[in-house]
């Protein structure tokens, strides 16, 4: 069996010290083991393995390589979904961007009043800007919806019962439900009416002593249409101010404007919610809010006081990074008549269709070429979607590219090509319906172009994984 060179050789080969230079000698001197492990394994079975210097060193260089590749990458998104849960939702804005790198960099006066110089508390620093977005006499900031939701619960209701509407009992992706999510509070929960119909009078019947808040929860990936019934905020504002019980709605979506000034249906708004009666309302601000992951619960000074008293409050708060984002994303809705310019998520959810159509026939050619002779590319209309639970029956008109296996192609070559565009230096992840590989370009900005075509010739390169 021939022998492997040993440790100490490949370490003092030049090439080999540049690796050292670049990942550390531990690093390098554990993956070398590592692989010369593998290697004599290989040779014991009788393998032709490559034992040269050079030879170990440069799979050495592809091993570091490999290994420190960022799991987290940047893709291109073209599902026609803007809002996309798994691909990181909302896209920030230029500004808070800028922000962030900003404190990455510095200390930030997260917690510190630099009128005072004395602590501060870390909600102040957007907090102006959202009491004027919502109407609310306060708001406090937490790491997502569900944390909201679940901060307010422990806060508000432990040992006391919630009244839902039994058509209101969502389950969201990750089997967020909100029965579970009520029980691990701490509160108990009381549905009333029935899935498709509740009336005020369910709400009458059993909102007592032991009830702490009548809570509504926006129904943000289904709809129920025809004989239904549901009680709106403004409806049961009597109740709950003759019987002192709060309202509390958890609406999701976090939209802070009349999205129908900018062409898109409407969705009701943090700030309707509260004028309507409400009391406390927690959204997301990564779905239509257009800012960084967070949830917000915004509403009655007192309750609020009360939730930001509950150890939870720690234990879920976001860091500095957050509020660098945040507070620029809520700066831009000073100025709504620009924001479709300025804010990245509404920029994609109002572009029109004639600006995809462009893409599509500028696209359409190259593609082909990259595939050759075993698919058909299409120029074609198709629907995009907003997302992540916000008006989840309303389509937006869009264009792309559409891929069909040509006949008597065999196997799997739609499930084939999408692995390839999975495979690329920077991923492209689109969906397969109706016997087609279908590339809606709504979230292919103007400065990704570029990149997007100078990939299309490593297609026929690119293995599948």
């Amino acid at each position: 069996m021939p022998r492997l060179p040993a440790v100490h050789v490949l370490l003092d080969a030049p090439a080999c010290q540049g690796l050292i230079a670049d990942y550390g000698r531990e690093q390098t001197v554990d993956a070398l083991r590592a692989l010369l492990d593998e290697l004599r394994a290989a040779l014991r079975a009788g393998a032709e393995a490559g034992v040269s210097v050079d030879g170990i060193v440069a799979l050495l260089g592809m091993r570091l390589a490999a290994a420190n590749v960022s799991r987290l990458r940047p893709v291109f998104n073209l599902t026609g979904t803007v809002l996309h849960t798994n691909l990181g939702r909302a896209l920030l804005p230029d500004v808070a961007v800028q922000a962030v790198v900003e404190a990455l960099r510095w200390p930030m006066n997260l917690e510190w009043d630099i009128e005072t110089g004395k602590r501060g508390d870390r909600d102040d620093l957007v907090e102006e800007q959202l009491r004027a977005l919502t109407g609310a006499e306060a708001v406090t900031v937490v790491n997502n919806n569900a944390a909201a939701v679940l901060l307010m619960l422990n806060a508000l209701a432990p040992g006391r019962e919630v009244i839902v509407s039994r058509g209101e009992l969502v389950e969201i992706g990750g089997a967020f439900r909100i029965p579970d999510i009520m029980a691990r509070a701490g509160a108990t929960l009381r549905e009333v009416g029935t899935t498709n119909r509740t009336h005020l009078k369910d709400y009458e019947e059993y909102a007592g002593e032991n009830t702490a808040l009548l809570l509504k929860v926006h129904a943000s990936n289904y709809t129920i249409t025809g004989f239904t019934k549901e009680v709106s905020v403004a409806e049961l504002a009597p109740l709950s101010r003759e019987r002192g019980i709060p309202i509390a709605v958890d609406l999701g979506s976090g939209t802070l404007v009349d999205l129908e000034r900018y062409g898109l249906p409407h969705e009701t708004t943090v700030k309707e919610t509260i004028a309507a009666g409400a009391d406390l309302v927690t959204f997301s601000g990564d779905k239509l809010l257009g800012g960084p992951q967070c949830g917000i619960i915004a509403g009655r000074a007192d309750l609020i006081a009360t939730i930001k008293k509950n150890p939870l409050k720690r234990a879920l708060r976001v860091s500095k990074l957050t509020l660098a984002a945040l507070e620029p994303v809520l700066n831009l809705y000073r100025a709504p008549d620009l924001l479709p310019q300025r804010l990245t998520t509404l920029r994609l959810l109002t572009r029109p269709a004639a600006e995809m159509r462009a893409l599509a026939s500028q696209l359409a050619a190259p593609l082909q070429e990259a595939l050759g002779d075993s698919y058909t590319v299409l120029d074609a209309p198709m629907n995009s979607q907003i997302g992540s639970g916000a008006l989840p029956v309303e389509l937006l008109p869009s264009h792309g590219l559409g891929v069909r296996a040509r006949a008597g192609v065999r196997g799997n070559p739609l499930g084939l090509l999408e692995r390839r565009l999975r495979a690329l230096p920077r991923p492209v992840i689109g969906r397969i319906a109706d016997d087609t590989l279908w590339l809606d370009l709504r979230c292919l900005q103007d400065d990704h172009v570029a990149a997007f075509a100078d990939q299309l010739a490593l297609l026929g390169e690119t293995p599948a994984p």
